[in-house]
């Protein structure tokens, strides 16, 4: 292990609590990850939509487009250009991301008994191909935002379940084989221990009094 642990009880307990808390937090994690990619397929889903009837209303208008070759005085491009994207914001696990709301256009301030009858349809037709654009476009920034926050989350999935957790889990194991050693150890010095001090009390029981001096008798009178 290349990280340094100290092989103690106090340190199996702090590392216990911490694989606890990586073991409740990755399902919450998980949960989050099927989440997003769940989110991210209807977002991708619905930005290919979004194109495609871009897209076929742009190609709805390249039949008649080469009418703006005669402009007849008004500017129907330059009408057709939003003045405004609305949007608001959704919160979508944990990621604010925008959320379309429509288009704003200028107003079209031109003469319609001067104009030919084309130009309502063109700019009318042109302002549907710019909004359809605008909402396929934050469709598109809904779905960048939701990727780079998936890939995050699965980065830390990947972080918990193959190297906090696994490397937890090993340091644990360490830990307890040091002070299953420990104890080990221990009882057997208790056991010599107390081998050698039952032997001491056997010896010193076992060895033979010494006997004691006899008196020397003493006679009264005797010279």
């Amino acid at each position: 292990m290349a990280q340094k642990v100290k092989l103690t009880r106090p340190e199996l307990k702090r590392q216990r609590d911490a694989l606890t808390r990586f073991e409740r937090y990755l399902p919450m994690l998980k949960l989050k990850q099927q989440q997003l990619q769940s989110t991210v397929q209807q977002v991708q889903r619905k930005t290919i939509e979004a194109q495609r009837d871009a897209e076929a209303a742009q190609q709805s208008f390249d039949r008649y487009s080469a009418v703006l070759a005669d402009r007849a005085g008004v500017n129907v491009t330059a009408l057709a250009e939003p003045s405004q994207v609305k949007t608001t914001t959704a919160n979508i696990a944990g990621v604010t991301i925008p959320v379309f709301q429509g288009v704003e256009f200028a107003a079209a301030d031109y003469s319609l008994f001067t104009t030919p009858a084309w130009v309502d349809r063109a700019v009318a037709d042109l302002r549907s191909i710019s909004s359809l654009r605008a909402r396929a476009e934050i469709l598109h920034r809904q779905q960048i935002l939701l990727q780079r926050e998936l890939l995050k989350i699965i980065q830390r999935v990947n972080l918990f379940e193959k190297v906090k957790i696994p490397r937890t889990r090993e340091i644990i194991r360490v830990i307890r084989i040091k002070l299953g050693d420990e104890m080990t150890a221990a009882v057997g010095r208790a056991k010599i221990a107390k081998t050698k001090l039952s032997e001491s009390d056997f010896h010193t029981a076992a060895e033979p009094a010494e006997p004691e001096a006899p008196a020397q008798a003493t006679t009264e009178g005797t010279p």
